[in-house]
């Protein structure tokens, strides 16, 4: 199954006459820090083949790119492919034009940052203590943090607005805390680019509008940023493409408010959805899902 464009672009797109850019969204002439082109990705061993393949994806400088679908369909094994966790089945990632498959896991360090779901540290870590191990890959094999990078991990701390969390231990932090935390690691890595793993999944609503800022500011500052949801309206907030994965693992790829229509979600989702047009805080045009209490 190969990757669909959702339709051309059209005025509703973003960048389009009528409807202004959403911050953070790249010129079309941004390079591409990760690119992927025919990639099939699924695990070793199964006779099924792959989970997904014909995969055509860019993430750019300055750009958000949204990856939404139904439990199951493989959106982690596609997040595990783009990572180095597992070899192309077929295809090619590259990383700031260079094959992924000749860069040390040092050198992905200094470009991408991850942030997973979960993270158990094998040690009593304090929350500054995760931070900063955002610094590993800049340090030499015994070299300590330094002041500099001390000030950097409790900044990073206070732009996700938890510096009291510096000195407690990781571990008795709930999960909230602790996603916020590793988000935080991830600023301090200062990577080109950002991979979250539904950074939004475990917070209440002031956490999740905290990190969608977040989100959008490090798109303004020229990060690229991948991250999988579950929630449209986060997509609609920051995103300005996305890839959508149906139940029948089709592969719909392009402007937000092109992928992410009401036909498009009714068909990866199995229900019935309303998708509704209407303005932030700011004045800017967006867009909000409501699902129905009755599946198709």
């Amino acid at each position: 199954m190969s990757t669909t464009p959702a339709s051309p672009d059209g005025p509703n797109s973003p960048g389009s006459p009528d409807q202004p850019d959403i911050p953070g969204s790249p010129a079309d002439a941004a390079p591409a820090t990760i690119s992927a082109r025919g990639l099939a990705c699924g695990y070793p061993g199964r006779h099924d083949g792959p989970v997904l393949e014909g995969i055509d994806i860019d993430v750019r400088s300055g750009q958000v790119l949204c990856l939404l679908g139904p439990n199951g369909v493989g959106k982690t094994t596609l997040f595990r492919t783009l990572l180095g966790h597992l070899r192309p089945m077929s295809g090619e990632v590259k990383i700031e034009g260079r094959p992924r498959a000749s860069l040390s896991r040092r050198q992905m360090a200094r470009v991408i940052a991850y942030v997973p779901q979960l993270h158990e540290p094998p040690f009593a870590f304090t929350a500054l203590d995760v931070a900063l191990t955002g610094c590993a890959s800049r340090l030499g094999l015994f070299r300590s943090p330094s002041a500099a990078e001390h000030a950097r991990a409790l900044a990073a701390l206070e732009r996700l607005g938890i510096p009291h969390l510096a000195e407690r231990p990781f571990t008795e932090l709930s999960g909230g805390e602790q996603q916020m935390t590793l988000i935080a690691r991830a600023l301090v890595q200062d990577g080109t680019i950002l991979v979250m793993d539904e950074p939004a999944a475990a917070l209440d609503l002031r956490n999740q509008a905290t990190v969608l800022a977040t989100v959008r500011s490090l798109a303004d500052e020229s990060h690229g940023v991948v991250m999988t949801s579950h929630n449209p309206d986060h997509a609609f907030m920051v995103a300005s493409r996305a890839v959508l994965l149906t139940r029948e693992r089709r592969i719909l790829s392009g402007p937000v408010d092109e992928v992410l229509s009401e036909e498009n979600l009714q068909e990866a989702y199995g229900t019935r959805v309303r998708v509704i047009d209407t303005v932030d805080d700011d004045g800017r045009p967006t867009r909000t899902c409501l699902p129905s209490l009755h599946t198709l």
